[in-house]
């Protein structure tokens, strides 16, 4: 029971944000921001637009969008599911969404110890 057990997913009101952005901006990727100058938000960015780098691990799809985190942040958030939502607001100033008037904001639910099992298979065939 492969795969069963996504990391990352999002709600119906950020899978439609998403689906509005792409139409503007062509396929996109998120890459959940480790802190610094716009917290800890998922950021939105056209897919091309953002350099990945060695130590960033993707975690999953939500809209069809590639997902990506920071190996240190992903370490310390491995055992939650992330969960994509939208709030009113401004988002991250070099996130897509900002002059939409709604922001991508990233909750979370620890695994049960079922779907760690689970994803402990998943990450040894």
């Amino acid at each position: 029971m492969r795969g069963t057990v996504p990391r990352v997913v999002a709600t119906e009101a950020a899978l439609k944000l998403i689906e509005k952005l792409e139409a503007e901006h062509g396929p996109l990727m998120f890459h959940q921001s480790g802190g610094c100058c716009d917290g800890s938000s998922p950021m939105c960015y056209p897919r091309d637009d953002f350099q990945l780098g060695n130590q960033d691990v993707l975690l999953g799809e939500i809209g069809g969008c590639p997902f990506y985190m920071g190996r240190p942040q992903y370490e310390y958030w491995k055992h939650t599911q992330l969960i994509i939502d939208v709030v009113p607001g401004r988002g991250g100033m070099f996130s897509l969404e900002g002059p939409e008037g709604m922001r991508f904001l990233t909750r979370s639910r620890v695994f049960t110890e079922e779907e760690l099992a689970l994803l402990e298979q998943d990450q040894n065939p």
